[in-house]
């Protein structure tokens, strides 16, 4: 009987080790969906103006962009296993205690918190699926960005669902991160042991340059565009749209769902024409999508250049992670410090734009850095 059990036991390990590292990015997709679905609420609940919601933002964004140099002693120090397990504890724990602060301060506060954990964890699953990419020789980081589109895509519609049914978001956040406890801890206990030997020679954490910076200037563009349709297509829908509360995070919905259609045919795509072509046709797609989104009389045509928008987009953080990890987790992390700068600045940029000029002027600059990403990725020769 202990050997059936023991062979049962490793059996479900072996199974949990082939899905783990995309179930990791499903999770991190549906945390940030709920988030960015129940801005609203959040903002209506406090009763903030869009400079104040900004600063909220921007504290997240700040946690995220500070903490690389974390993440990235983290991975040399504990590998990017225990690193995305103590990454996650601290994001499950830090999205219910949003929907708990009071005040915008305090808001600020968690939102700190919140963002440096998921920049933690972020860098330490690209790093795993970078290492999962060398390991099977072609390219499937793309397929695993379409799992992190899957948690945002049902993400966004059970944010849909349960903001319809006027659920308060702390309800809402303290069951998905009792739910996903667990299986955060078996995709932990399932995946290899990794911790790497210690070198103290080893540079933890650099400042990329060369092609790097290139590569980092595209990916800040990227997480510009998608950073801020997260946290603004719902408040546009709800403001200048006027839909509902179940029919506002729609928006983000049609563009995540789109985007994970997109990244399941990446792969395929950037085989037969190169990450180059791809990025840059598909990021002027993204442009077309958010100036007809800004430009619709109508909800179901602004939902519907929220889509195309994702579909545009979708390429952009895959391609140029995966050029990014051939280079190592060091390299990774240097590249997402500046990539992931975008979502420091970009959502807050567009509250105070926003806050002077409109929320409808404001995203059709994001459409705008959609056509500068395009024109960058066409002479990025190193996302090959």
């Amino acid at each position: 009987m202990t050997t059936e059990l023991s062979v049962s036991a490793s059996s479900l390990r072996l199974r949990w080790r082939k899905v783990a590292i995309p179930a990791l990015f499903l999770l991190l997709g549906i945390v940030y969906a709920s988030w960015a679905s129940r801005i609203p609420s959040i903002r209506d609940a406090l009763q903030l103006d869009a400079a104040s919601l900004s600063l909220a933002l921007l504290c997240g964004g700040l946690g995220a962009v500070a903490s690389f140099p974390l993440a990235a002693w983290l991975n040399a120090h504990y590998g990017p296993r225990r690193s995305a397990w103590y990454g996650g504890i601290v994001l499950l724990l830090s999205l219910p205690a949003i929907a708990l602060a009071p005040n915008l301060p305090l808001l600020m506060v968690v939102s700190l918190f919140y963002g440096a954990a998921s920049s933690c964890f972020d860098v330490a699953i690209n790093a795993l699926g970078a290492e999962a990419e060398k390991k099977a020789g072609r390219s499937i980081m793309s397929m695993l960005h379409a799992w992190f589109c899957v948690g945002t895509f049902c993400g966004a519609l059970l944010g849909s669902a349960i903001a319809a049914l006027d659920i308060a978001p702390l309800w809402h956040f303290l069951f998905l991160s009792l739910l996903f406890a667990m299986p955060l801890r078996m995709g932990y206990s399932a995946l290899p042991n990794d911790r790497p030997l210690r070198d103290p020679a080893h540079k933890i954490f650099a400042i990329p340059h060369g092609h790097l910076v290139a590569l980092g200037i595209i990916g800040f563009c990227g997480a510009i565009v998608e950073g801020s349709v997260a946290d603004w297509s719902g408040l546009y829908m709800r403001d200048h749209m006027h839909a509902g509360n179940g029919g506002a995070p729609l928006a983000y919905a049609g563009f995540a769902g789109m985007m994970l259609i997109a990244r399941l045919v990446g792969d395929r795509l950037k085989e037969r024409h190169g990450a180059r072509k791809v990025v840059g046709y598909g990021s002027l797609m993204a442009a077309g999508g958010i100036f007809l989104a800004v430009s619709a009389s109508q909800i179901p045509v602004a939902i519907l250049g929220f889509a195309i928008a994702g579909a545009g987009v979708a390429m952009v953080f895959p391609f140029v992670f995966s050029a990014a990890g051939r280079h190592g987790s060091t390299a990774l992390a240097g590249v997402a410090t500046l990539g992931y700068s975008g979502g420091l600045i970009g959502p807050p940029a567009v509250g105070f734009l926003a806050h002077g000029w409109g929320l409808q002027a404001a995203l059709a600059f994001v459409g705008v850095l959609c056509c500068a990403v395009a024109v960058a990725a066409s002479r990025a020769k190193w996302l090959e």
